[in-house]
């Protein structure tokens, strides 16, 4: 489906892609236009989801100090690639940039799997900290080494959504044998652990799904449970602003062999506009939690929070996963010891 849309928007002429412009050697004056893909709606640099918001101002300003000479074009809504196929599409050269979770290519890069880890991040703070700590470091080494460069760090606390019944605030509250959609294989081994079927699919589809009877439970973050207007055919809501099992990294990327392929001073630019956006990131998502759990209530849905006992259950039940997970990824046993370093204030 991506390769044909993609063919469709080569064949028309709509863009000039950084391939050819052979990284530094870049022709003084050369305009380039990047790709950029993500699965969220259109927003503008004001009014959105606030990762569509990014992008779009990611966009605006890095054509403004570059006079014009890159351009990013965005297609939303995944109308270029597919969600879950964006990572290969970057380092294919089919696409260039990406709001991207990077659990999404585990089954690439297994060790992105610690950036969706069931319930070892328990809030906003200690996401935060991870950018400053060794396991970031060793996250953006890993990315690198395959392909693609974070330029901004986005982190996002996810909810849990039952389409009938009440909340689900601790593995007590699991209807065995309900059908429920998490987002990351290591997520979805826990929720089997806890009595839940699982399926697969992107947050893009779990209004449907949720709409004709297919899912009976979602787990997505808070911002794609408002954007997507989920709230509109779940009865029960477990908001995050409290604590949540659930924190998904998905950062704003550039593929490396593209980065490579702008001038020095460009690439500067990048990652200026980068780190100019992180502050806007990190308070944005927190705003999220608790605007998305006021929808929610406005809608009539049931609203729940989970105490620091419930998180504590269900850490007690994602142990085995870390266990999994730090026996069969190479270097998962680092990755994890790492990440459980990270303060969490």
């Amino acid at each position: 489906m991506w390769r044909l849309a993609l063919s469709l928007v080569l064949a028309a002429g709509l863009v000039v892609g950084c391939g050819g412009a052979g990284g530094g050697d870049q022709e003084e004056g050369q305009a380039v236009t990047l790709r950029l893909s993500h699965q969220w709606p259109q927003a503008t640099t004001e009014e959105g989801d606030f990762r569509a918001v990014l992008a779009e101002r990611f966009a605006q300003r890095v054509e403004e100090r570059t006079g014009g000479q890159v351009k990013i074009r965005i297609y939303p809504n995944a109308s270029l690639v597919e969600p879950t196929e964006q990572y290969k599409a970057i380092t294919q050269g089919a696409l260039d940039m990406s709001v991207f979770p990077l659990d999404y290519a585990s089954g690439e890069v297994p060790q992105f799997s610690i950036t969706l880890m069931p319930a070892l991040v328990q809030s906003h703070a200690q996401a935060q900290n991870w950018k400053e700590a060794e396991i970031g470091r060793r996250i953006e080494q890993i990315a690198e080494e395959n392909g693609i460069k974070i330029l901004t760090w986005i982190w996002n606390a996810g909810g849990i959504g039952v389409r009938q019944g009440d909340p689900v605030v601790s593995p007590e509250d699991v209807d065995r044998g309900a059908v429920a959609r998490a987002a990351g294989p290591r997520v979805e081994q826990m929720l089997r652990r806890a009595g839940y079927s699982i399926t697969s699919m992107p947050s893009s589809e779990i209004y449907n799904a949720m709409q004709t009877g297919v899912l009976d439970v979602a787990v997505t973050s808070a911002s794609s449970f408002c954007s997507y207007r989920i709230y509109e055919v779940t009865e029960a809501y477990t908001s995050p602003t409290e604590n949540t099992f659930w924190f998904m990294f998905e950062p704003l990327i550039i593929g490396t062999e593209q980065f490579n392929q702008l001038t020095p001073e460009q690439q500067e630019i990048f990652e200026e506009v980068g780190a100019e956006l992180q502050q806007f990131a990190y308070e944005a998502s927190e705003q999220d939690d608790a605007q998305c759990e006021q929808q929610f209530r406005d809608a009539g849905v049931t609203v729940a929070t989970m105490d620091d006992a419930a998180f504590e259950q269900w850490r007690e039940i994602s142990q085995p996963v870390w266990e999994d997970f730090s026996r069969e990824v190479e270097g998962g046993q680092e990755l994890m010891e790492l990440a459980r370093k990270v303060p969490a204030e």
